[in-house]
């Protein structure tokens, strides 16, 4: 049977979702954790990765299980067993065709940055101490939403058939001394979201204007964007799945 797992983790001391041979991601944390109280090799599937140092409030993955499981139970076991900075928030068996991955219909990241140095949130978020105009920023952030190819916010190497993704929102939005970038899309590419961010933080700053910010979206040439903000203050927030693969 196919379960979904719903996971949230403090991701500064892992290598990010995927198992490395050289670094320890989260998957391979939960792997191991799960194949010794199942007892079983157990191989998940995430709805997505992760870079290093990334947060994560939502996410999940799959699991084909041998045998029916008191999922309570199952939960309650992981989550003494799990490190203090992984946490499972829900089991539920799915559909024997859902997957984590490619059933999922939205996601939503954050991106925050603190506008006064404090050192409680080292590692949460990214200090930026330059002047930013925010009306500049939500006009540059608006370009983004709707069916676009985002190749000039990817990784040059990224292994997809195509760069194109649907952003249904992307909005900056002020909680105290945090400024919080907030979009949510079908699916991103790899590295897209800390792209995004930093060419918008050049448009804050003045460094490019609105009108440029839209031909770099057009350009397709990652050398014309901004620099990749650092990850301490992306946060993956939800994933979104239609109701019908849930078998309970």
């Amino acid at each position: 049977m196919r379960y979904f797992f719903e996971i949230t983790y403090h991701g500064q001391r892992y290598h990010g979702w995927q198992s490395q041979a050289n670094a320890v991601g989260i998957q391979a944390v939960i792997e191991k954790t799960l194949g010794q109280l199942l007892r079983q090799k157990v191989s998940v599937v995430g709805s997505g990765r992760t870079d290093a140092g990334v947060h994560c409030v939502q996410q999940f993955f799959h699991v084909d299980i041998t045998r029916s499981v008191d999922a309570s139970n199952l939960l309650q076991r992981m989550n003494s067993f799990l490190p203090r900075d992984i946490a499972i928030r829900s089991i539920r068996q799915v559909k024997q065709d859902a997957s984590a991955r490619y059933a999922a219909v939205e996601r939503t990241y954050e991106y925050r940055i603190t506008r006064v140095k404090d050192p409680l949130q080292a590692g949460l978020s990214f200090y930026y101490f330059k002047s930013l105009d925010l009306p500049t920023l939500r006009k540059a952030a608006a370009l983004l939403v709707g069916p676009h190819d985002f190749q000039c916010f990817s990784k040059v190497k990224t292994d997809v058939d195509h760069f194109r993704c649907t952003v249904k929102k992307a909005h900056w939005a002020i909680r105290k001394d945090t400024l919080v970038f907030s979009i949510t899309a079908n699916r991103f590419l790899r590295g897209m979201v800390r792209a995004v961010v930093g060419t918008l933080l050049d448009a804050g700053t003045g460094k490019t204007s609105v009108e440029e910010f839209k031909a770099i979206l057009r350009s397709g040439d990652r050398k014309r964007a901004g620099m990749n903000v650092p990850p301490d203050g992306l946060f993956l927030m939800r994933v979104k799945y239609p109701a019908s693969i849930f078998v309970r």
